[in-house]
């Protein structure tokens, strides 16, 4: 088949190469690194209201969350406020980072007594230089999680204007906080110091509220994007344009910048781009913050754009913006001609947006043209027996446990499957759909134990992805959200059938669906269901089907390659009815099968508008150019 798959690029080992780790919880990503830093103060003695100090509350929940790290993850702690009644310097690195030793973390931990001060700011300028440097050419997280039950009360350094000037100094570096038992100015400077460092408050008003909320921000370090490609630097004007082959690449773009590389181009082969910008989980964006990419052939020749947007302002997630340039069959046009092209990807954020530098990670690749004299098939614009109404597969789920990004993302055959997802992250997975077939897949969140007085909403999403990484809009017939606030939700969304010749349809719920492969599935939660969920982790379900016979090819008339397996077994025939026994590990489950197999229980609440649906730029494609 004519795969969309980029030729030559770069594989594992190349140079700059960042590939998968093995699932969370058993190995450490590449280059990512974790310290802890924990308020020692004279406070920190006080009773936490239920009998013990909260230092030894935060003792304990500091154990649990190294018990839940990966092995081997790079893990520090530093404290302050431990060793001196008074002074504005006492700050310490209890336990330098390296690769995790779970008793001597708690070791270190357990020798803490609240004694002194609060010098935050201090403490997270140390932090920083606590964490290893990124090797030559890797892109990790690395993360300082703060636990304090106050503000700094030494004024010099700030902690705000720290938190901020780390936050810009490169990519990679977030600043978590969790406030036990804070309000007012210090709950404020906690959120400010989060917000400018590129990462998430999170609220702790008990014992189990700590607990939970430290599991959710280490995890989120150690679940960490893999990033994939060999490193290259993007030029700020387009006559000084790096040349990219077919392969995939990594750099890294700042708010309001273009980045500008250059590609060769034949006159009768269809040219596949993609830009994933991959900012700091729950880091602040605004609805219209944006990625943008575009093909010129020259200054006055614009063949295609593209344009995503957040469309929420809950925080960030992973952004992708993918074009094509598809040869009109005459290729009588300006973009239909062989030359140098100039790809420019551009990033766009609104004052208060996230302003560090987001990792990059581009794809470019070839699909050759047919054999000549070979007809192909009609194309597919409907979406026929794969809407919204189709049947799709029931019974236990087997547990999956989704990737970090496209590198790394889990397959799932026909089935039934479920998941955990923490507020914040992007769960990621692939299923193969060959010539002639299509996805078809329903996301379900579970129905889950609510904090106390939880009154906030959040969202479920999903985004499908075309092997050539375009995102697939539901056009109107699927929604690619849904309202989440504990109870059951649940998201549908699929894609036309695949087609060659659908790249010349002008829908861009049809124009990518053009060749066979790995479709990709995100799955997101919104970073405020964190002050909704009881459990550290929310249950997800995803109900999947590639409907139709894969056909041995392209061509008209392709024969099938064999009988589709039915509804209800995954593509190597198991049922998905023996599900897997080791639990569910915190996430809730209740009533979500019986909710959602039938149609999901959506939540509406009146008066709110929820869009986060994707909007696009109209794309321009060579079919329109000059």
């Amino acid at each position: 088949m004519a795969g969309a798959l980029p030729t030559g690029a770069a594989g594992p080992g190349a140079h700059g190469d960042h590939g998968a780790a093995a699932e969370p919880g058993t190995a450490a990503p590449d280059d990512s690194s974790l310290v802890m830093v924990l308020d020692s103060s004279g406070s920190m003695a006080d009773d936490d209201g239920t009998g013990r100090t909260r230092m030894e509350t935060a003792r304990e929940a500091v154990g649990t969350v190294v018990d839940g790290l990966p092995d081997h993850y790079p893990t520090g702690l530093r404290v302050y406020g431990a060793d001196r009644s008074r002074g504005c310097t006492d700050t310490r690195l209890s336990r330098p980072v390296q690769p995790l030793d779970r008793a001597a973390v708690k070791q270190a931990v357990a020798g803490v007594r609240p004694r002194g001060d609060t010098p935050i700011g201090l403490s997270l300028q140390k932090a920083a230089d606590d964490l290893p440097g990124p090797a030559d050419g890797a892109m990790g997280t690395r993360t300082i999680l703060l636990i304090s039950d106050g503000e700094d009360n030494c004024g010099t350094p700030r902690p705000c204007e720290v938190a901020e000037q780390l936050g810009k100094g490169g990519a990679g570096l977030r600043i978590d906080t969790v406030g036990f038992q804070v309000k007012g100015r210090a709950r404020e400077q906690l959120e400010c110091i989060a917000a400018a460092g590129n990462g998430r408050y999170y609220d702790a008003p008990d014992a189990k509220a700590l607990a939970r909320q430290l599991q959710r921000a280490s995890q989120l370090s150690a679940d960490g994007y893999r990033f994939r490609g060999k490193r290259i630097e993007g030029a700020a004007t387009g006559d000084r344009a790096p040349l990219l082959a077919p392969g995939q690449y990594l750099d890294t773009i700042g708010p309001g910048e273009k980045r500008y590389y250059a590609v060769d181009l034949d006159a009768v082969s269809t040219a596949d781009f993609s830009a994933t910008a991959v900012p700091q989980p729950g880091a602040a964006v605004d609805t219209f913050d944006a990625l943008r990419t575009g093909l010129e052939y020259s200054t006055d020749s614009s063949c295609a754009t593209n344009t995503e947007h957040f469309s929420q302002q809950e925080g960030a997630t992973p952004l992708t913006s993918a074009l094509a340039r598809i040869p009109a069959p005459e290729g009588t046009r300006v973009c239909d001609r062989a030359g140098r092209y100039r790809l420019v990807v551009e990033r766009e954020s609104r004052k208060g947006s996230d302003a560090a530098r987001w990792p990059l990670e581009l794809v470019h690749g070839v699909e050759a043209p047919l054999k000549k004299g070979v007809t192909p098939a009609a194309s597919e614009p409907e979406y026929g027996v794969g809407g919204r109404s189709a049947a799709l597969p029931s019974g236990d789920p087997r547990d999956a446990r989704g990737g970090t990004g496209f590198n790394d993302a889990k397959e799932l055959g026909r089935g039934v499957w479920r998941d955990r997802i923490l507020p914040s992250q992007t769960l990621w997975y692939k299923v193969p759909v060959g010539w002639g077939q299509q996805v078809r897949y329903d996301v379900e969140f579970a129905n889950e134990p609510t904090v106390e007085l939880a009154s906030s909403y959040s969202y479920g999403a999903t985004q499908l992805f075309t092997p050539g990484r375009f995102p697939v809009g539901g056009g109107g017939e699927f929604t690619s959200t849904a309202v989440y606030s504990g109870r059951p939700a649940a998201i549908r969304m699929g894609s036309v059938p695949v087609s060659w010749t659908n790249r010349y349809e002008y829908r861009p719920t049809v124009q990518p669906v053009h060749t066979g492969g790995e479709f990709y599935i995100s799955v997101t939660l919104g970073a405020r269901a964190a002050e909704i969920a009881e459990n550290p982790q929310i249950g997800v379900v995803l109900r999947v089907s590639v409907l139709g016979d894969e056909r041995a090819g392209p061509e008209h008339g392709a024969p099938a390659l064999g009988k589709k397996t039915g509804d209800g077994a995954d593509k190597r025939g198991n049922s998905p009815s023996a599900a897997d026994s080791d639990g569910t590990r915190g996430a809730g489950w209740t009533g979500i099968a019986a909710a959602a197999g039938a149609g999901a229980v959506v939540v509406v609440i009146a008066g709110l508008v929820f869009v986060r649906s994707r909007r696009r730029v109209a794309t321009q494609t060579t079919r329109g150019s000059a």
